[in-house]
């Protein structure tokens, strides 16, 4: 038999002066593969005698181990210079101006949280989350909304397949569920705003199945609703960036509040243009009300101590209003001109110093 010491010499020199990934290949072709050197040895141990096989067998294992292993390093080391190779040479200068078309912009919605998450924690409230994923309990029980209550219905709600229990989850149908969950796990008192997406049967211009919401909520034992006016006149002329906002309240019922009312504000529309908070004109931008005493014992907080309110208000709603969008429906399409033409620069970060919408494009 060849001299295994030799060969293995041989072949390691062989693989050290393999220069290309190519190259190396070929070496683990021609000494590991099937018609390999290494490989008609190893065929060679059948027709040998037992005593012979007990010293060439292990021999010839350990030569085709010690060059599998040689050739894999080498391989590793290729690439990898390979790799550094192909980095240095596809540098970026990051000093370069972005073309204006592939120039990536901020979405309304996107920019529209912003400027509604900085009004409010200006007013000392922190921003709360929940699962998308509903159960029942929250989206509707603890929001003291009855079996038979129509938003229960399958046609304005996505259900879940039942589960063992016969309990159905839902994809929420707002964020007050959010609410439920912060009360539960905090103590008075609170105030927070919960942001996010929410789910309904629901599709047309001014309505999609995904649309979002961000909802606020006050509990102590001293707020009342002039509180509650108080905080949303801030707000709509903070958003809005107007000196004064007409505001009315109507009458209207929503099952988790009490007293329920329905916020308008004064616009004017001439020529095709909408202005807010001057004119004869009202537009309707969110509900609220006086939190409902039950969903305070469903949360475990002792209505008879605590009183609070609560609004909701549509995200996608105010950014049509504030920025002229006219189909709610194209928020959603991935069209690269929409999003060019209504995005806003990444990196101007609204604030109420240097104004909210600012950094248009």
């Amino acid at each position: 038999m060849q001299d295994i010491d030799a060969l293995q010499s041989e072949i390691l020199a062989a693989i050290e002066a393999a220069d290309s990934l190519d190259a190396l290949e070929n070496l683990r072709v021609a000494e590991l593969g099937k018609k390999g050197r290494i490989s008609g040895l190893m065929k060679g141990l059948g027709g040998m005698s037992p005593e012979e096989r007990k010293t060439a067998g292990p021999a010839l294992n350990g030569l085709k181990n010690t060059i599998g292993d040689a050739i894999q390093t080498a391989k590793d080391t290729l690439e990898n210079a390979a790799l550094d190779a192909r980095l240095a040479a596809e540098t970026i200068d990051i000093s370069l101006p972005v073309p204006p078309e592939q120039r990536g912009t901020l979405h309304p919605i996107s920019q529209v949280l912003d400027e509604i998450t900085e009004i409010f924690a200006d007013m000392g409230f922190t921003v709360a989350e929940g699962p998308d994923i509903e159960e029942d309990f929250y989206n509707f029980t603890a929001l003291n909304i009855p079996p038979e209550h129509p938003a229960r219905q399958m046609h304005d709600t996505f259900y879940f397949n039942e589960d063992e229990n016969g309990d159905r989850k839902v994809l929420r149908t707002h964020t007050s569920p959010v609410q439920v969950r912060t009360m539960e796990k905090n103590k008075p008192p609170l105030r927070i705003i919960a942001p996010g997406r929410t789910y309904r049967s629901d599709s047309d211009q001014t309505h999609t199945p995904m649309f979002h919401q961000v909802e606020g909520l006050v509990i102590d034992e001293k707020t009342h609703m002039g509180h509650l006016k108080g905080c949303l006149d801030t707000f709509c002329r903070a958003f809005f960036e107007v000196d004064n906002v007409k505001m009315r309240f109507r009458p209207s019922y929503f099952p988790f509040t009490e007293p329920s009312a329905e916020m308008d504000i004064g616009c004017t529309r001439q020529d095709g243009e909408l202005r807010i908070g001057e004119g004869d004109d009202w537009l309707e931008i969110l509900g609220c009300g006086m939190v409902n005493p039950r969903v305070l014992e469903h949360a475990g907080i002792d209505s008879t101590k605590y009183q609070g309110f609560a609004f909701g208000i549509g995200i996608d709603r105010l950014a049509m209003l504030k920025y002229g969008i006219p189909d709610l429906r194209a928020f959603f399409e991935s069209d690269l001109r929409w999003l060019r033409n209504y995005g806003f620069r990444t990196l101007d970060i609204p604030t109420l110093g240097q104004g909210l919408s600012g950094g248009t494009v």
